[in-house]
């Protein structure tokens, strides 16, 4: 049987199910006795809860339970508290209360579940939900994070004075402001990293079952992360982890909503015991819009200093990180560990002095996509030296150039104390302008120039650290039919793993791929997991699936020796065979593994690791658009980029992954905002008729090469790929349209860049 190891691009062997409709989604689970699962969701942004009367709902045709925050209460449910609760870089704890699994007293967004109605069908279910009666006394709504700091702006919390979770200052201030008083040039950015709904094919989901005799809760879900959030459920269930099992067989997608357990998910499972049967709920698109986490939604008034021959001084940024309603998920941990974790991006910059405020809004609690963080960090210091070049007379290309830190300057520290091991900057720099045809743009533009349309070029560097959850373990075992079971507690969403991860341990093992089984997404089968987040995946279970493969061919290799009756030093394992050396004498490892089953050694191994250090991904993306002046139409007419992954185990999967987060930050940049009434905090953009997703006529095809230089932090020496594009559309976009539109005097623009919105900053410069 053939072989595809590290470095080959086979096709995916998943997407045969999936095209053919054999996919194991939520949706396709059958179950016998199944019942139905609808949530009442508050109207308002904030209000308080004068009563709930679920009288009626209780005597609808087929209701079997309508529960409330009484009946929450009464079992004893814990309410949700974020994964992450304090500062990590100063241990300092975040100012926060719990969020409930169903609002008691008072409703602080849109969507917030109220109560849960279980039926016989989802027809009776919804009707019965319509006939919940709640009483709320209306409150004034904040929207954004500067109204929730406003003076007299309404308090969401007694836990959180003044709506801030978190006010936090580090760097250097005092060297920043030095740099700033000899700078011969200061350029300020006030920016808008606006808010953004992830949108994944399949909607959030769960069935939750209960055993009575064991008093064990089951939740199929759609999830990217289930371990660490079986853990979380299992504390507001009020039972110990081994009581929970979590089973996620396929994903329709994540991007990260799908990082961090949600209220429903939890009541699903508890309905199931209260009313003896399995309870399924899957999202509509109107809930994955009001209650799935969004992301992003960070404003910062930004400034850079640089001396007379362009050289970075000194960086100060004061944010205001809007994380919702609630502290949810890592919501505080993104503004202090990935925010600030590469401020400097891939320049040299010996000062920074960095604000980060931490702010509650009547809004949907805030999650992660793509990049959380390292997104807002390369956005802001990319759109600063585009500034800078507009303002003082740079050329963009030789600013970016004279700053980068080379190749031969690796490691690079930066400013915090944090190093990134690897990486070409300059080299990638110059490969993706080359592969752009910048050359050419002069031409490109004249031509757009002729039909009345402004053409801008926009580019920026992006980079990233990948790792997630630092501890990761893989379980390798051999089966009585020849066959290798490769058990991990990573997830696959849609990233390809089911060929990637045994091109892998085809490479160390020599085992062909075929022969190797992926079996993920189950809480039983491995005891620990760190999901998917972060591009983890190949970086951290590669790395436990390498260490595995060390120990299985140790124990081979004394299985073979005793076989082949010869001493373990004249063995050496090449191919996935064992062989004497200077003979033609060996043995296969499935046959050594059957040798070791018979003599009670088996070569199953388990292989856990904590890393301590993460992988860089970087490169740099390079767009073209016109604009329409008389309309502000925007179109993108071109993208290119190289990228640098490290070593690419499959380049096909790899260059899909990039696509895929080209699409969404290209999506955040011309297209998407989830936009709410400054008001009454309604949510405006709560559908598809009002969000506007990028389809294939707002794509140009993508024209990606790469430039790998091996990572130093693990054995495979790969990087994470699946955010780079993500982080890099938005601000290259941006200083594009800016790029366009500077002889019209527009000198900032944020996204997303909506006809109107174009339109109106044309005008406003004139």
């Amino acid at each position: 049987m053939s072989k595809s190891v590290i470095g080959d691009s086979p096709r995916r062997r998943e997407d045969a199910r999936f095209i053919t409709g054999r996919g194991a989604y939520v949706d396709d689970l059958p179950f016998e006795r199944l019942t139905r699962a609808v949530f009442v969701r508050s109207p308002h942004a904030h209000a308080r809860i004068r009563s709930i009367d679920t009288t009626a709902a209780r005597k609808a045709p087929g209701v079997l339970a309508v529960l409330s925050a009484a009946d929450v209460k009464a079992d004893g449910l814990k309410s949700l508290r974020p994964y992450a609760e304090a500062n990590v870089q100063t241990g300092e704890r975040f100012r926060f209360d719990e969020q409930p699994l169903l609002a008691a007293d008072k409703v602080r967004f849109m969507g917030e579940t109220v109560a849960i109605v279980v039926a016989e069908t989802l027809a009776q279910a919804l009707d019965a939900s319509e006939l919940v009666e709640v009483d709320y006394e209306a409150l004034p709504a904040v929207t954004t994070a500067k109204a929730a700091v406003a003076a007299h702006a309404p308090l969401l919390s007694s836990e959180v004075p003044g709506n801030v979770c978190m006010d936090w200052r580090t760097g250097d201030a005092q060297a920043a402001e030095a740099a700033f008083a000899k700078a011969a040039h200061v350029v300020t950015l006030a920016l808008d990293n606006h808010r953004v709904t992830t949108n994944p094919i399949e909607p959030r989901g769960s069935v939750g079952t209960f055993d009575q005799a064991s008093g064990r809760y089951t939740l199929h879900i759609s999830s990217q992360n289930i371990h660490i959030n079986r853990n979380h459920a299992a504390r507001c269930l009020g039972v110990e982890p081994a009581a929970v099992r979590f089973i996620a067989p396929d994903v329709g997608g994540g991007f990260g909503a799908k990082n961090f357990i949600y209220a429903e998910h939890i009541l699903v499972a508890w309905a199931a015991r209260k009313v003896g049967r399995p309870v399924k709920w899957v999202a509509t698109r109107s809930e994955v819009f009001l209650a799935d986490h969004p992301s992003r939604d960070m404003q910062a008034e930004a400034s850079l200093a640089l001396d007379a021959e362009g050289r970075f001084l000194a960086l100060k940024v004061a944010s205001l990180a809007n994380v919702g309603a609630y502290l949810a998920g890592v919501g505080g941990g993104v503004p202090t560990y990935q925010y600030v974790h590469l401020q400097g991006t891939v320049y040299r910059l010996p000062a920074i002095a960095l604000h980060v405020r931490v702010v509650l809004s009547n809004t949907t609690p805030i999650g992660v996509m793509r990049g959380p963080g390292f997104a807002e960090t390369v956005n802001i210091l990319e759109r600063l030296i585009d500034a800078a070049a507009l303002e003082f007379g740079f050329d963009r290309v030789r600013l970016r150039r004279r700053n980068m830190v080379p190749a031969h300057e690796m490691p690079m520290t930066n400013a915090f104390g944090f190093e990134v091991d690897s990486g070409a900057f300059p080299e990638t720099l110059e490969l993706a302008l080359q592969r752009a045809d910048i050359a050419g743009f002069a031409a490109r533009r004249t031509a757009s120039e002729a039909r009345g349309l402004k053409r801008g070029l926009g580019f920026a560097y992006h980079i990233k650290g990948t790792g997630g959850s630092p501890e990761e373990n893989v379980d390798i075992r051999f089966e009585k039919d020849g066959t290798v079971s490769l058990i991990t507690g990573t997830q696959h969403i849609g990233q390809g793993h089911e060929t990637t991860f045994p091109q892998i341990l085809a490479t160390r093992l020599g085992v062909p791929n075929d022969k190797i089984h992926l079996r993920q997404g189950d809480t039983d089968l491995i005891a620990t997991g760190g999901g998917h987040g972060s591009s983890r995946a190949t970086y951290m279970g590669g790395t436990a699936m390498w260490r595995a493969s060390d120990e299985i061919i140790s124990k081979g290799t004394a299985l073979a020796a005793d076989l082949l009756e010869t001493s373990e030093a004249d063995i050496r394992f090449e191919d996935g065979r064992f062989v004497v050396s200077g003979t033609d004498r060996a043995v296969g490892l499935i046959e050594v593994a059957a040798f070791g089953r018979e003599k009670g050694k088996p070569l199953d191994t388990y292989h856990f690791w904590k890393r301590e250090h993460l992988t860089f991904p970087n490169g740099t993306h390079v767009v073209e658009v016109e604009v329409d002046p008389e309309t502000g139409r925007v179109t993108l007419e071109r993208y290119s980029g190289v990228d640098d992954y490290g070593v690419l185990v499959n380049p096909m999967v790899v260059a899909g992954q990039a696509h895929g987060a080209m699409a969404q930050g290209i999506g955040q940049a011309l297209l998407e905002h989830s936009t709410y009434d400054s008001e009454s905090g309604q949510m405006v953009a709560g559908s598809f008729m009002d969000y506007a997703m990028p389809r294939a006529d707002d794509l140009p095809s993508f024209d990606l090469g790469f430039n790998s230089t091996r990572c130093t932090t693990n054995p495979l020496g790969v990087k994470g790929c699946g955010e780079a594009g993500a982080i890099a559309a938005f601000p290259a976009i941006a200083n594009a349209i800016v790029d366009a539109l500077a002889p019209l005097g527009v000198t900032n623009f944020d996204g997303p860049a909506a006809p109107g919105r174009i339109w109106q900053a044309i005008h406003a410069s004139r």
